[in-house]
C-alpha cells in the first residue's frame, strides 16, 4: 500500500483510512518500530485497561476471595 507523506505543521505524517483504523483497533497512538531498514505501526494494547475498577467493584461486592488455599494441606514447607 502507498500513502501520502503530509505537512502537519513544522513535522510531516501520514494520513491512515478509516478501515486500516478499524481493522487493527487503532485509537490515538501507535507504537513505532525501527527494525531492519523498516519502519513498523504497530497499535498499542492496553490488555489491562479497566482492571482497576473492575477489582474495586469485586472487592465491594466480596467477590474478591481466593478460590484456593494460599498452602495446601499436604504441602511441606522444609
Amino acid at each position: 500500500m502507498k500513502t501520502s507523506v503530509i505537512p502537519i505543521g513544522n513535522s510531516k505524517g501520514i494520513r491512515l483510512e478509516k478501515s486500516i483504523l478499524e481493522k487493527y483497533h487503532i485509537q490515538d497512538e501507535v507504537e513505532l518500530v525501527l527494525e531492519k531498514g523498516y519502519m513498523i505501526l504497530k497499535p498499542v494494547k492496553t490488555p489491562r485497561k479497566g482492571w482497576e475498577n473492575a477489582f474495586k467493584k469485586m472487592h465491594e461486592n466480596g467477590d474478591d476471595k481466593l478460590l484456593l488455599a494460599d498452602v495446601f494441606d499436604d504441602e511441606s514447607l522444609e
